[in-house]
C-alpha cells in the first residue's frame, strides 16, 4: 500500500476557496480505483496549511489518478490558490515484527 501524504500551503484568503474545492470533490476522490483513503488535515498553528493524507492500493492506481480527468480538473484550480510549492511524500507501509 502506497500512503501519499501532499503539504499545501495557501494563500489566506483562498482558504475557503480551497474547502469548497476538497468538499466538492472528495467523494469522487474516495471512489476513484484504488484510492483506499483520503482525509484532509489542517496544522494546528498555521490555519493556511493543509495536508492531504491518502492510502493507495499501489503506485500504478496513484499513478492513474494522477494522471486522470479528474486530477486534471482538480490540480489546477487549486493551485492557483497557493502561498507556496506543495510537498509531497509517497511511502509505503511496513509491518515491523520485533
Amino acid at each position: 500500500m502506497i500512503v501519499r501524504m501532499v503539504k499545501l500551503t495557501f494563500k489566506e484568503d483562498k482558504i475557503s476557496d480551497f474547502l469548497f474545492i476538497f468538499e466538492a470533490t472528495k467523494h469522487k476522490i474516495r471512489a476513484f480505483e484504488g484510492c483506499k483513503h483520503l482525509e484532509l488535515l489542517q496544522d494546528a498553528n498555521h490555519p493556511n496549511v493543509f495536508f492531504t493524507y491518502s492510502h493507495w492500493q499501489n503506485q500504478e492506481h496513484l499513478n492513474k489518478y494522477r494522471n486522470s480527468a479528474l486530477f486534471g480538473e482538480i490540480w489546477p484550480k487549486t493551485k492557483r490558490l497557493f502561498s507556496a510549492k506543495p510537498e509531497a511524500w509517497s511511502t509505503v507501509q511496513k509491518e515491523i515484527l520485533i
